[in-house]
């Protein structure tokens, strides 16, 4: 007999984490900007006809940012949960989560700048 439970624990995991995306989005307003922004270049990019190598970077880039992000906010909150009061050793760690975040949004502006930025010009 065939044991499933590999299976079911990998679509117990899919799961899981689709729940985890969910409340992200619905929770979290860092979140919901980024995934705003993300779906107004998803647009951006059917509107400009942008290229396949540009359609992979953009998602790369949305994608990375949603990641980081993510992360960004378990760390807040696991933070929050061991220490709810002021501690300057966890805003530190709490500021460096959040750098993270910077770099990965800085990144993702850099790939929106390289092709959109003559796209739009181009209209003026």
């Amino acid at each position: 007999m065939k044991d499933n439970r590999f299976v079911k624990g990998r679509v117990k995991s899919v799961y899981y984490s689709v729940m985890g995306a969910y409340r992200l989005i619905t929770t979290e307003h860092s979140i919901m900007v980024q995934f705003s922004l993300g779906i107004l270049v998803t647009v951006a990019g059917f509107y400009f006809h942008i290229s396949r190598e540009e359609w992979m970077m953009q998602t790369l880039a949305i994608g990375l940012v949603m990641a980081i992000e993510g992360a960004n906010t378990a760390i807040e909150k696991l933070c929050d949960f061991i220490n709810p009061g002021f501690n300057e050793k966890i805003g530190f760690i709490k500021d460096i989560a959040s750098g993270a975040v910077f770099f990965a949004a800085m990144a993702a502006v850099a790939v929106g700048a390289i092709i959109y930025y003559p796209r739009i010009a181009g209209l003026f």
